[in-house]
């Protein structure tokens, strides 16, 4: 089983920006459609974007889309968010996980990692 682990979030001002990390474990990380989700109190997790396995192919849910940009390093096992114009709205714990096809919103590992708090103060 591919263990996860998310890093790099933060408190920042509204306008800023943010890198998140998700390193996976083990060696079949470049099979998988990789995605990143959100979630905040009260509500249920969210996809924020996916990335296809070679990075050619990206989606982005509306409320993020030309502000956030996925992107990922197979030969480190890592996937990243980078987030700018960061809003109070985006103040969530981030969380990454593989899903089946760059359209999904499943993730396919029953185990989530400890995510990443991104705070965002007006």
């Amino acid at each position: 089983q591919v263990q996860l682990v998310e890093s790099g979030g933060g408190l920042v001002q509204a306008g800023g920006s943010l890198r998140l990390s998700c390193t996976a474990s083990g060696r079949t990380f470049s099979s998988y459609t990789m995605g990143w989700f959100r979630r905040t109190p009260g509500k249920e997790r969210e996809r924020v974007a996916t990335i296809s396995r070679n990075g050619a192919v990206t989606y982005y849910a509306d409320a993020v889309k030309g502000r956030f940009s996925i992107s990922r390093d197979n030969a480190k096992n890592t996937v990243y968010l980078q987030m700018n114009s960061l809003k109070p709205e985006d103040t969530a714990v981030y969380y990454c996980n593989a899903v089946n096809t760059i359209a999904s919103s499943n993730p396919i590992f029953g185990s989530w990692g400890p995510g990443t708090q991104v705070t965002v103060s007006s």
